[in-house]
């Protein structure tokens, strides 16, 4: 009798243990990380454009707005930064880098997390070999939306600046060619996200998936269809009218830091009025393409929205979403066909500063500039029962914030060398000071914040100073007015490009 009763008090110490972990990991949210790629600041309806995103818009209206939010400028550099949660020149940034610290992925699958990627990676190894048990997506930087690949039977070679890795968990492949002609990589990256949804719907530990789309990164692909429901706008209103109508609805929704003015029109740039009328048609092609691109990853989005209430994981999991750059300023057309239009293979043009122009309303400058056109994007974080619906932060965040945030999502140690912290008191909505300064550099472009104050330079020109809190936009260069606070900041920098973080 004893020793039933010695069996009985075991067992029911041990469903007491598996019940205990089994809530103990049900606690622990979901992570959904979705970046998109050379996307504007103003290009998502719920941060001021006209572009139909309402998928964004309710995780907007039912979650938190980041008024001030940094990337590094450029693809490579910006998922260096994502990834490992380091400075990217701690890191390495190139399409064949060896990152030299540990990524999200590894660090969360050592949490307990299962990890799962979709999309782009621009970095050496595979996100396979990087800590993610599941992986399907290009391992460069840009392709052919349509066919990545060489041409499949009875249709054209595609257009492309040369032929891209994939890879499909351990298998890699250069080129790959899908053999549907009705493949579209945001499509097949939603794809493969909701697979992996469904294959691990019902496993207890948490699961952490970067869903990284290519999108509106050129060249601009989009459906016949999907362009039609934009061409025309474009060429009716122009850049300059276009900037305007989003600077007031930004003014409208509330995105905008206190005391931000709109920025001239780019001054190496015609005026909308200037442009012949033979040649709106193509700039309108142009924009519309760009707008349907955005469009369709919103309704895939949307897809992975309804996967996760379908599979009941959604009031258990927080989303974040946010662009790698500022929109592009390359004005090229590398179509393989003269007049070849998105919906084909052999069609391969660009944004054009025109448009990008607009795209980062109400700032300055472009991708690969420390500008804030540059580096400033949306942000949009969700998580049910957490985030305080229609709420806005001032809080700054940047990239390096990320690997902290998910580890105390997680209940893990955030360790000393991670320059970031945790959001989790932001999203919570404290206010508590974030680490300074924040850093940048690519290429040519060099700049520092530290608070409200902003040093930043372009090539060999001389460092020019802002003063973030009054003049969010960049405009009014105080630099000759405060000498000190130059040379102050500029050491600052100097010290830490300096540190290679060995």
């Amino acid at each position: 009798m004893r020793f039933l009763l010695s069996l009985c008090i075991i067992a029911c110490s041990c469903f007491a243990m598996v019940s205990s972990v089994a809530a103990a990991e049900a606690k622990r949210p979901n992570i959904v990380l979705i970046m998109c790629d050379d996307m504007g600041f103003s290009d998502i309806g719920c941060y001021g454009g006209e572009v139909e995103t309402p998928h964004l818009d309710k995780l907007a209206t039912s979650g938190m707005r980041f008024r001030t939010f940094y990337n590094n400028a450029k693809c490579e550099h910006t998922r260096a930064s994502l990834l490992t949660g380091r400075w990217w020149h701690h890191v390495g940034a190139s399409a064949s880098v060896v990152y030299k610290a540990p990524t999200f992925g590894e660090r969360m699958r050592e949490a307990g997390y299962r990890t799962l990627m979709v999309g782009k990676w621009h970095a050496g190894q595979t996100p396979y070999q990087r800590g993610f048990d599941r992986y399907y997506g290009l391992t460069d930087g840009c392709c052919n939306f349509w066919n990545p690949g060489h041409a499949r039977p009875d249709e054209a070679e595609p257009a492309k600046k040369r032929v891209r890795r994939w890879a499909i968990d351990a298998q890699e492949f250069q080129p790959f060619t899908p053999e549907s002609k009705d493949f579209y990589t945001t499509d097949a990256f939603t794809d493969h996200a909701i697979e992996y949804l469904e294959t691990y719907k019902d496993e207890q530990q948490p699961f952490l998936l970067y869903v990284a789309y290519t999108a509106p990164h050129y060249p601009l692909h989009a459906s016949e269809e999907d362009i039609a429901k934009y061409r025309g706008r474009y060429g009716e209103m122009g850049w300059d009218k276009l900037r305007e109508q989003r600077f007031a609805q930004q003014q409208k929704l509330g995105v905008l830091p206190e005391h931000a003015s709109l920025s001239p029109r780019d001054p190496v740039l015609p005026a909308w009025d200037d442009i012949a009328e033979k040649d709106r048609d193509s700039w309108d092609l142009r924009m519309a393409t760009y707008a349907a691109m955005i469009d369709r990853m919103d309704r895939n989005i949307g897809r992975i929205l309804q996967k996760l209430e379908e599979t009941g994981k959604a009031d258990n999991t927080v989303i974040f979403f946010l662009s790698d750059n500022g929109a592009c300023d390359e004005s090229s057309d590398r179509s393989t066909v003269e007049g070849a239009m998105p919906w084909e293979v052999t069609s391969y043009l660009t944004q054009g500063r025109n448009w990008a122009n607009a795209s980062n309303t109400p700032y300055r400058k472009y991708k690969t500039t420390d500008y804030e056109g540059g580096t400033k994007t949306p942000m949009i974080a969700w998580w049910p029962g957490e985030i305080e619906p229609g709420t806005f932060t001032d809080q700054p965040g940047h990239l390096v914030d990320f690997m902290p945030t998910m580890l105390d999502l997680a209940g893990a140690k955030v360790t000393a060398e991670l320059p970031g912290y945790s959001l989790v008191e932001t999203l919570g909505g404290s206010t508590d000071d974030r680490p300074w300064p924040i850093y940048w550099q690519f290429g040519k472009a060099q700049a520092i914040r530290d608070h409200d104050w902003k040093l930043v330079k372009l090539g060999k020109a001389d460092w020019e100073l802002y003063n973030l809190n009054e003049d969010p936009t960049e405009l009014n260069d105080l630099a000759p007015d405060h000498p000190d606070k130059v040379q102050q900041l500029a050491a600052k920098w100097q010290a830490w490009w300096k540190d290679k973080g060995n």
